[in-house]
């Protein structure tokens, strides 16, 4: 069974995060500056995340089909996110095994990495407040 048992359940725990860091006064400026809309393809449950730098509040966390063109867009399942945000794998190694798959400029791809360390440091207490196992 899928980490995410539902669409819902995912877009609570996924789309809370993203609209926690995002209203955090380090990460939401340093996003917004780097100025990448970010489109999640996610599987097992099926759902679009987007990550955009809406200029006017510091970003803004959107469901569903958009119609803006992503900077960057990355297709991977539930459970691969899931892992993802608690570094048990790595983007290098996700993407080498076809784990993630990713489109847009590599060095976009790259840039995000420094971002997402609040992500990483958030997500598994946020995780495990919401249920979730993160062992």
């Amino acid at each position: 069974m899928p980490v995410f048992e539902t669409t819902e359940k995912m877009q609570e725990i996924l789309g809370g995060l993203f609209e926690k860091l995002l209203g955090d006064p380090d990460f939401g400026p340093k996003f917004v500056k780097a100025d990448i809309i970010i489109k999640f393809n996610i599987t097992e449950p099926n759902a679009e995340l987007w990550v955009t730098p809406d200029h006017g509040s510091g970003g803004e966390v959107l469901w569903g089909k958009q119609d803006i063109k992503p900077t960057v867009e990355m297709t991977l399942s539930g459970d691969t996110c899931h892992k993802f945000w608690l570094q048990q794998i790595s983007m290098p190694i996700a993407l080498a095994k076809g784990l993630i798959k990713a489109k847009g400029p590599m060095p976009k791809v790259l840039k995000l990495l420094p971002l997402l360390k609040p992500a990483y440091a958030a997500y598994p207490d946020w995780a495990q407040s919401h249920g979730l196992p993160i062992a």
